[in-house]
């Protein structure tokens, strides 16, 4: 049985797999045409259950309404803020400019107030070519005052999520393991002819800016 990147260019709009009662998700639809769509809790579960799909660990209370809740992992870094001045254009040794560590997760880690720190997610994501996911911090941290700044994934990508947080206005303790963040998949409206191939394909920790 097809999946939803086996349709042609040509396809009519259908569907290929039934849920009971007869209503398939919306995330099998396809045409060449068609709109992009924000994949449901049933459509997540398709992709996953057919292996296209791809969130491990994924824990039972991981998959919500239209969406994923991603966890926090036990590395965290810092910028270093007596770091030299940084040369976009040149390589630099990522030691000088971050300060990185694994946290035990009972004790936590403190993000102080309006500094960047970079963490990663506990999961890793692999991506088909047909969905793109869209990372955002969840509301009960973003209520805190916590901001993390709109992370794509591309279609294709496989490896853990590196993603910046940017403190709030008082110092917050934050856990590994937590569910801090949110990703929303969206279906393309075809598959993309080139799938993520780049320098943070396969990529695992927290993984600091590679120079182009």
């Amino acid at each position: 049985m097809p999946g939803p990147s086996g349709l042609g260019a040509r396809s009519p709009l259908k569907y290929y797999y039934v849920y009971p009662g007869g209503t398939p998700p919306l995330a099998v639809y396809s045409s060449s045409l068609g709109p992009a769509v924000i994949l449901s809790d049933r459509d997540i579960a398709w992709y996953v259950e057919k292996g296209l799909l791809r969130i491990e660990p994924l824990m039972g209370d991981t998959i919500r309404e239209n969406g994923v809740d991603l966890r926090l992992a036990e590395e965290f870094c810092r910028f270093n803020p007596e770091a030299p001045e940084l040369d976009t254009a040149r390589g630099f040794d990522e030691k000088t400019y971050y300060i990185c560590t694994r946290v035990d997760p009972d004790e936590g880690y403190v993000i102080k107030p309006y500094e960047h720190v970079l963490a990663t997610t506990a999961e890793t994501v692999c991506l088909p070519d047909d969905l793109v996911g869209l990372v955002n911090v969840r509301s009960t941290y973003a209520r805190l005052g916590l901001f993390v700044p709109p992370t794509v994934i591309d279609a294709g990508f496989c490896g853990q999520v590196t993603i910046e947080i940017i403190g709030s206005a008082y110092p917050i303790r934050v856990y590994p393991g937590q569910r801090f963040l949110h990703v929303v998949f969206i279906k393309t409206t075809s598959p993309v002819a080139n799938p993520y191939r780049g320098k943070y394909q396969g990529q695992r920790g927290v993984t600091p800016p590679r120079p182009d």
